[in-house]
């Protein structure tokens, strides 16, 4: 064992197995599809990295935001830290799809050039009903509702009631799937899209930019465009979607707790209900051992988090973005199982010294300067 690097190691000791269950969960299908297929039907690996993801999400993001204290230091330190990895993740399958070595979306063609690049770049695509030009970004939609959501709370003093949040979120899921099990932003409405997407776009630009009341008014209005995004637009169904923002709130109130801000038993009724609704919300045998997987794995994350964690775990977390970014476009670019992850890793770790930390390292320094 080597002395954990940082206060929060135990996230990253998270990360990094949830980025490559999510790349096992590809690969499988790709390299050994009938042995992948059975492991599938009784767990659903991609799904379990993505909810760890998202409760990994909901206890650190808001933390941050309100070390911080500043929506401006917010919007630009996620600003540094995602779209540099993905315009390079975006250049790599337009050259490899240029030398017909990646398959992109056939819909990236049906859809206008520059709404398709305004859906993708704002990571609102998903909600949008807009294609993909990397399939796994869908996960980046949801927790850039969750950024405005989080962000309006913050704004508004409304942080604290994270846990009452994530029950009033899950609750409802279940009737609203009822009602709503599928998009209602369709995939034809390109209109309807761009002004939504501008309207994310312009949300964050006046929150981070403007003071006062224009800045609150600004923030609110994201917080609830982001919702009802969620709400109308999750292409996987309103309850699938609804469940993914409590779960990222259930995170929060998981944090809340740990600081004292509110009752431990109200964080663990946050996350019973997101668990309790979110059960049923697919209909896949693989789905609810994956979230009840990813809610006890984070607990036991949790449970260990004073503890010191292999350098190489952590390690892994630290450049887990790289692997969950890369990691779809190399599936179609190496020969086999054990070839992918060879190349996938050190590959991650290539990309991460080179664009995403240099990239945070800028912001950073940008940051300090205004400051």
């Amino acid at each position: 064992m080597f002395p954990a690097p940082a206060r929060l190691a135990w996230l990253d000791a998270l990360r990094g197995p949830a980025a490559l269950a999510v790349a096992m969960h590809h690969a499988g299908w790709t390299f050994v599809p009938g042995i992948w297929a059975e492991v599938d039907r009784r767990i659903d690996m991609g799904t379990w990295g993505v909810f760890v993801f998202f409760l990994v999400s909901g206890y650190i993001i808001p933390a941050s935001l309100e070390r911080r204290g500043d929506v401006r230091a917010f919007w630009t330190g996620r600003a540094f830290r995602l779209l540099p990895l993905l315009l390079a993740a975006f250049a790599l399958a337009f050259a490899l799809a240029a030398a017909g070595a990646f398959p992109l979306d056939p819909r990236l063609g049906e859809r206008p050039l520059p709404l398709v690049a305004l859906g993708n770049l704002s990571m609102t695509q998903e909600l949008l009903n807009l294609p993909a030009v990397v399939n796994v970004t869908w996960t980046l939609s949801y927790e850039m509702a969750f950024y405005l959501i989080s962000v309006a709370l913050y704004a508004t003093g409304q942080a604290h009631r994270s846990a009452w949040i994530a029950v009033g979120l899950a609750v409802p899921a279940v009737p609203l799937g009822l009602l709503l099990p599928h998009a209602v932003i369709g995939g034809r409405a390109d209109l309807l899209a761009a002004l939504l997407g501008l309207a994310v776009v312009a949300a964050i630009a006046v929150t981070a930019l403007g003071h006062g009341t224009v800045r609150t008014v600004a923030a609110v209005a994201g917080g609830l465009l982001g919702l009802a995004l969620v709400v109308l637009g999750s292409r996987g169904g309103t309850w699938q979607g609804v469940i993914i923002l409590a779960a990222m709130f259930a995170g929060t109130a998981v944090h809340r707790a740990e600081q004292g801000a509110i009752p431990w038993r109200a964080a663990a009724l946050a996350v019973a209900a997101v668990l309790a609704c979110g059960i049923p919300a697919k209909d896949d045998p693989g789905w609810a051992p994956a979230i009840v997987l990813a809610a006890c794995v984070f607990a036991l994350g949790f449970a260990l988090r004073r503890r010191a964690f292999p350098r190489w775990l952590t390690r892994l977390g630290v450049i887990s973005f790289s692997l969950y970014l890369l990691h779809p476009i190399l599936l179609h670019v190496v020969p086999g199982l054990a070839v992918y992850f060879l190349v996938l890793i050190p590959l991650s770790l290539l990309t991460y010294h080179l664009i995403e930390s240099p990239a945070q390292r800028l912001g950073k320094r940008l940051l300090t300067r205004k400051a």
